[in-house]
């Protein structure tokens, strides 16, 4: 017993000696971990909140991205650009970027706790939106609008101006209509007799009270966010919708443009834009949202997971293949974006510093 023991123990060493000599001559050895591949950005996931307006680019400024970072995936998560940023700030989600409709909402909601820069990268302008299914569709223009829509069973709707720019700008451009068409009971008329919302004047500036609107949805109606409105006009729901002509482009709607006076599109009346302002739901409270031209922002915040690819996505977003594709969808685009605060290095090439 104990000499077969000791045969087969001198087995093994013998077996081991003839194993260890033949890998010696081998050019890797087995017993040494791999080195990894190239694969540090495998499984990572940008995060973008941005607002509903920018879907349709935004889909393409991802499939670019990605095609441009391996192993990265890019998470797009529209929402109301006021929803979209107090998902940062109130709520703690982790954003790798956010971009708003409205400019503004950054440095008002963000700067300096939650952000230390952003970007201005692209304008827009209100327009009325419709189907050729719509009612009045054959006789509705620029100069009748306001008319069309007070018309017996014509439904239309605009955005939750508590949750989305889209939504607390339609009422502005229609206060603005009744200087411009010299009719001082058109916001009346279509707002406040089917809605809460109503309107006070006082030493010329116009304040559209419209914390809690409580349309009547028979004949005006208001959703959370303005492309929500998109399919109800599209299936019929709706015969006409405020939008931004950038959506109404990238969805094949029919669309009425409006005056530049009263469409929020123009930096040359500004001024007339800053006569109206909507008071909305903030916290407990309201905040006022002034008439301005339409100007998009975008950020890196703080609490970003990946803020390195989060600045890379803005380059994507600000940089010629940016431009091309907002340009294709109706939106024109800031060139160069403007800057403002803390702009990181890598953009510093795309952008024009601001005070």
């Amino acid at each position: 017993m104990k000499l077969t023991r000791l045969c087969a123990f001198i087995g093994l060493i013998v077996a081991a000696a003839v194993l260890f000599s033949g890998c010696t001559g081998t050019t890797e050895d087995p017993t040494t971990t791999p080195t990894p591949t190239a694969t540090a950005a495998e499984d990572v996931q940008v995060k973008v909140f941005h607002a509903g307006s920018l879907t349709g680019p935004f889909e393409k400024v991802k499939a670019e991205y990605e095609a441009e970072h391996a192993g990265v995936t890019v998470l797009l998560e529209p929402a109301g650009s006021v929803d979209c940023i107090k998902k940062v700030t109130e709520n703690g989600k982790p954003a790798d970027v956010v971009a708003s409709a409205d400019y503004y909402l950054i440095p008002e909601m963000m700067i300096p706790e939650h952000a230390d820069w952003y970007l201005t990268f692209a304008k827009n302008r209100m327009v009325l939106t419709y189907s050729n299914e719509s009612k009045y569709a054959d006789e509705i223009t620029a100069e009748n609008w306001y008319e069309i829509l007070d018309r017996d069973g014509v439904r239309w709707g605009f955005s939750d101006p508590n949750s989305d720019p889209c939504g607390y700008r339609t009422p502005m451009v229609i206060q603005l209509a009744e200087a411009y068409y010299e009719d001082d009971q058109i916001f009346e008329t279509l707002v406040s007799e089917h809605s809460a919302i109503t309107v006070t004047d006082e030493d010329g500036v116009y304040t559209i009270h419209a914390a809690d609107p409580k349309p009547d949805s028979t004949t005006l109606t208001i959703r959370p966010k303005s492309v929500e409105l998109v399919q109800m006009v599209q299936a019929g729901g709706l015969d006409y919708a405020w939008e931004y002509r950038s959506v109404a482009v990238q969805n094949d709607l029919e669309f009425i443009e409006l005056p530049e006076e009263i469409d929020l599109s123009s930096i040359d009346f500004a001024e007339n834009y800053a006569t109206v302002q909507t008071e909305a739901k903030k916290g407990d409270g309201t905040t006022l949202y002034v008439g301005s031209p339409i100007v998009y922002g975008v950020t890196v915040p703080k609490i970003a997971e990946h803020p390195d690819l989060g600045i890379e996505f803005v380059e994507t977003l600000i940089g010629a293949t940016g431009q091309e594709i907002l340009t294709g969808d109706g939106q024109p685009p800031i060139v160069p974006a403007g800057g403002y605060g803390d702009v990181p290095d890598a953009l510093q090439s795309l952008v024009e510093m601001k005070a």
